[in-house]
C-alpha cells in the first residue's frame, strides 16, 4: 500500500513540475549523443573536465579506439561532439537538410583539439521565434532543437512554452471566470506578441485543452534544458495585465494601453501601485509550480510603448519595484532586459549584478554610452517575420562581432542569437552558430570550402565555387538584418512598393550570380542527390533565383499596362502568372516551405473540429493578413515563400489584379494608384475598390477551414529543379539583357520597431 502510495505521490510530482530524477552531466550528453547518431553512443568516452578562466571548454582526442570528448558541462561536450562530427567526420545537421553519412566505425581523431565558448552566456530565440516558427511545434521537433542548441554551445534558450497556464492560474486567483482568463489568452500564433506586452485578445478564446498540452511540452522542453546544464530564461512580471483587471480592482492604478499595429492593447498595471507586488508575486509562484524557477526572468517595462509618466524619477521607481519583486522571490534572480525599448532610469535603478542586457541587433551597446557598464549579450537580429529570402552579410560574422564587441565594451559577456524567425538560410547560421568558438576573424574562402564538403559530400569543387558566387551575392555586405521584399508575396500593385512593413523591392547584387551558382550545383546532382541537404539547398536556390526574375517580368507588365500595350501586357502577365505556379511547384518538392505542413501541425493540436478550426485560422492569419481587430495594418508581414500559399493565396492574388487591369485595357477604362492612402508605406488594405474586394476575399480565406492538401509534398526535386533551371534561364536572358546589375533599395521607413 505504502508503494502504491509512493507511486502516486511520485507521479504527481513529475506531472505538476515536469522534473523527475537528475541525470548526471556526461548521461546527458550520452542521451543527446543517442538520439542524434543513434547506435553510436559505444564509441564514444565522455569525460568532465573544469572550465578555463572562467570560459566553457571542450576537448576531442581519441584512446583505445574510441573518440573522446571532454567538456566541463553538458553544452561543452555536445559541443565538441558536433565539432566531431564536422571535422573529422565531414558530416552536417542543420534545420534544413541533413548530411549524416557515418561510417560503422567512426574515424578517430588525428590530433587533439582543445577550444574555449567565448561568452559567459550564448542566448537564443526572441519571443517572436516561439510564434513565427515553433508555434505549432511537439515534442519531437522540440527536441530535437534543444539538441541543435546544445551542440552549437546555446546556454541561455528563452524558455516560455506553457506560459498560458501561468496567466491562466494567475487570473483566476485574481477574480477571473475560466471564459475571461482564456478570453484574454491570444492565438498560439500571436502568443510572441502578448508575451512582449503588445496585445490581447487574438483569435480566441484559448481552448483550456491547448493551456493543458502545453504545461505538459513546457515541463518536458525546460526538464531536457536543465538536463543538458542550460539556463533557460523564464517569464517575469512587468505589469502587463488584461484591461479588464481594472474592473476587478477599480481603486488600483491601471492604465489602458494604446493600440499597437491595429490590435487593442492590454492594460498596464503601474508598478508603483501595492497591487503590483501582489498580481507579479502570484504570477512567479504559479510558474515555480508549473516550472520550477531557475533564476533568470525576462521583463521589458514598456516595450513597443510608452510609459504614463516620463520622467527619470518614475522611471527608476519603476526599475526599483521590478527589481524588488524578483530579489523576494528569488535573491540571486538575474533580470534579462531587451534593450529594444530600453531606457536609462530604468537599467540604473537595478544593481549591475543583477540586471542582463539583451542587445538584440548589437547596436544599442554604441548608441546607449555602451548600456551604461552593466552586463551585455551583443546579438545577431537577422531575421523579421520568418521570411524566406536569401541573404546574410557572411562577411560581418566572420569578422567576428562578439569581439569587436568585447573590444569596445568590456562589459560585453555573451552573444545571442535573435532571430524572428528560424528555419531558413542554413548557410548563414552554419557559421553564425560557429562564432562562439572562433578566434579573431574567419577566413571565408576556407571555411566555405569545408562547408560545402561536410554539407554535400566528397563532391565538394563545383559546390564551393557555387557557395563564392552566393557570397558574392546575396551574402555579400550590407545584406543583413531586413529580408528584401518578394513580388510573389506582395500585395498586387502596378508599382509594388513592398511586401511587408519593411524593406523594399530591389536586388542589391546581380541576379546572374545566382544563376551562375545553380549551374555548379547541379553540375555534381548524379552524384549529390542522395544528400537531403543538396536537395534543400538547390531547391531553395531555384527559388530565389525565380522569385528575382518576377520583379523583372512584373516590371514590363505594368509598363504595358501603362502604355496601353495589351498584348505586351498579356505576356509578360501570363509569364508571371506561370512563374508563381512554377515556384508553387517546386516548393512543394520539400517539407520544409510548405504551407499545408504548416496548417496540418496547427490542427494537429486540437481535440474537436472546432479547435482544429481554429488554430488553422490562427496559423493562415500570422502568414497573411498578420491580424488586427478591425482591418489589417501589417498584413503580409510574414509573407512566406511556400509550397501550397503561393497557388492558393498570392497567386490568386496576382489573378484577381491582373484580370482588373486586362479589363481596363479591354474597355478602355483607366486605372491609377496616384494618391492612394497609405500605411507603412505601401497601399492601405481598402485603398480602393479593387483592395476593398481583394481584403474581403483575403479575410474569407482565413476564415476557410480544410484547406491542407495532403501529402503536403509531392514531386522529385532534382528533377523539377533541372527542368525549371533550363526554362528560366531563357526567360532570364530576355529579361536581364538590358538589366540585372544591382538595384538601389530604399531603406528609409522600413518601420522595424512598429509599435513606436
Amino acid at each position: 500500500m505504502k508503494k502504491i502510495k509512493w507511486i502516486l505521490l511520485l507521479g504527481l510530482f513529475i506531472a505538476v513540475t515536469g522534473f523527475a530524477k537528475p541525470v548526471s552531466p556526461v548521461e546527458a550528453a550520452y542521451a543527446l549523443i543517442e538520439r542524434v547518431t543513434p547506435g553510436y553512443g559505444d564509441q564514444f568516452v565522455l569525460e568532465l573536465i573544469s572550465p578555463q578562466e572562467g570560459e566553457d571548454v571542450y576537448e576531442i582526442s581519441s584512446k583505445d579506439g574510441k573518440v573522446v570528448l571532454r567538456g566541463n558541462n553538458p553544452v561543452a561536450l555536445a559541443t565538441a561532439f558536433n565539432q566531431y562530427l564536422k571535422y573529422v567526420c565531414k558530416v552536417h545537421i542543420s534545420w534544413l537538410g541533413d548530411h549524416l553519412d557515418l561510417p560503422e566505425k567512426l574515424p578517430l581523431p588525428s590530433e587533439t583539439v582543445r577550444n574555449t565558448i567565448h561568452g559567459k552566456y550564448r542566448v537564443y530565440m526572441n519571443y517572436c521565434t516561439l510564434s513565427y516558427s515553433a508555434a505549432w511545434w511537439n515534442w519531437d521537433r522540440w527536441q530535437r532543437e534543444i539538441d541543435y542548441m546544445a551542440m552549437n554551445s546555446i546556454n541561455m534558450p528563452l524558455s516560455v512554452v506553457g506560459l498560458e497556464a501561468v496567466w491562466y492560474n494567475t487570473l483566476l486567483k485574481h477574480r477571473f471566470t475560466d471564459e475571461e482568463a482564456r478570453s484574454f489568452l491570444a492565438a498560439p500564433s500571436h502568443a510572441a506578441w502578448q508575451w512582449m506586452q503588445n496585445l490581447q485578445s487574438y483569435g480566441g478564446p484559448l481552448p483550456k485543452s491547448w493551456i493543458d498540452k502545453h504545461v505538459v511540452l513546457g515541463q518536458q522542453i525546460i526538464r531536457r534544458e536543465l538536463e543538458l546544464g542550460m539556463k533557460p530564461i523564464q517569464q517575469g512580471f512587468s505589469g502587463y495585465v488584461p484591461r479588464e483587471l481594472k474592473e476587478k480592482y477599480p481603486e488600483a492604478k491601471i492604465q489602458p494601453q494604446p493600440s499597437w499595429c491595429g490590435f487593442k492593447g492590454a492594460a498596464q498595471l503601474d508598478p508603483t501601485d501595492s497591487l503590483f507586488q501582489v498580481i507579479g508575486r502570484d504570477f512567479l509562484e504559479e510558474e515555480k509550480k508549473l516550472f520550477g524557477a531557475h533564476g533568470v526572468y525576462a521583463a521589458d517595462p514598456f516595450h513597443e510603448s510608452r510609459p504614463p509618466v516620463d520622467t527619470p524619477e518614475y522611471l527608476s521607481a519603476v526599475g526599483r519595484s521590478i527589481h524588488t519583486l524578483f530579489q523576494e522571490f528569488d535573491p540571486h534572480s538575474l533580470w534579462a532586459m531587451q534593450a529594444w525599448s530600453l531606457r536609462e532610469p530604468i537599467v540604473k535603478a537595478v544593481p549591475e549584478e543583477h540586471l542582463l542586457i539583451l542587445d538584440l541587433n548589437g547596436s544599442k551597446c554604441t548608441q546607449r554610452n555602451a548600456c551604461w557598464g552593466y552586463p551585455v549579450v551583443a546579438g545577431n537580429l537577422h531575421n523579421f517575420g520568418g521570411r524566406i529570402n536569401m541573404h546574410g552579410d557572411l562577411p560581418l560574422l566572420a569578422g567576428n562581432q562578439y569581439e569587436a564587441a568585447v573590444s569596445f565594451s568590456p562589459n560585453v559577456c555573451g552573444s545571442g542569437l535573435f532571430m524572428e524567425g528560424i528555419e531558413q538560410n542554413p548557410l548563414y547560421y552554419e557559421l553564425a552558430f560557429e562564432m562562439p568558438l572562433q578566434k579573431g576573424k574567419v577566413e571565408l574562402d576556407g571555411w566555405l570550402k569545408e562547408y560545402a564538403l561536410r554539407r554535400y559530400g566528397s563532391k565538394w569543387e563545383n559546390t564551393h565555387k557555387a557557395l563564392l558566387l552566393l557570397l558574392e551575392g546575396p551574402y555579400r555586405p550590407g545584406t543583413n538584418g531586413t529580408e528584401l521584399s518578394s513580388i510573389i508575396a506582395a500585395r498586387p500593385a502596378l508599382h509594388v512598393k513592398k511586401s511587408g512593413p519593411n524593406a523594399g523591392l530591389g536586388i542589391p547584387y546581380s541576379p546572374w550570380l545566382l544563376i551562375e551558382a545553380q549551374a555548379f550545383m547541379l553540375k555534381d546532382a548524379g552524384v549529390l542527390k542522395t544528400s537531403e541537404a543538396y536537395r534543400f539547398d538547390i531547391m531553395d536556390l531555384q527559388r530565389q533565383i525565380m522569385t528575382n526574375l518576377g520583379q523583372a517580368i512584373h516590371k514590363e507588365a505594368a509598363k504595358d499596362f501603362e502604355a496601353g500595350d495589351e498584348k505586351g501586357f498579356e505576356l509578360h502577365s501570363r509569364r508571371f502568372l506561370e512563374l508563381l505556379t512554377d515556384v508553387d511547384t517546386l516548393l512543394r518538392t520539400r517539407p520544409e516551405f510548405n504551407f499545408d505542413r504548416w496548417l496540418a501541425d496547427a490542427r494537429s493540436w486540437g481535440d474537436t473540429e472546432e479547435e482544429k478550426n481554429q488554430f488553422e485560422r490562427n496559423a493562415t492569419a500570422l502568414v497573411t493578413i498578420w491580424g488586427a481587430d478591425g482591418d489589417p495594418l501589417i498584413f503580409d508581414y510574414s509573407w512566406r515563400e511556400w509550397g501550397g500559399l503561393i497557388g492558393k493565396y498570392y497567386l490568386k492574388r496576382w489573378q484577381k489584379f491582373y484580370a482588373m487591369l486586362a479589363g481596363c485595357l479591354k474597355n478602355g477604362t483607366s486605372y491609377t494608384e496616384d494618391n492612394l492612402p497609405m500605411v507603412y508605406g505601401r497601399e492601405a488594405f481598402r485603398a480602393n475598390a479593387f483592395y476593398s474586394e481583394l481584403g474581403d476575399w483575403e479575410l474569407e480565406f482565413v476564415n476557410t477551414p480544410h484547406k491542407v492538401r495532403m501529402p503536403v509534398t509531392e514531386g522529385d526535386e532534382v528533377e523539377i529543379v533541372k527542368a525549371l533551371y533550363s526554362k528560366y534561364l531563357k526567360l532570364a536572358e530576355v529579361y536581364y539583357q538590358n538589366s540585372g546589375e544591382v538595384d538601389y533599395i530604399d531603406r528609409k521607413n522600413t518601420f522595424e520597431n512598429l509599435g513606436e
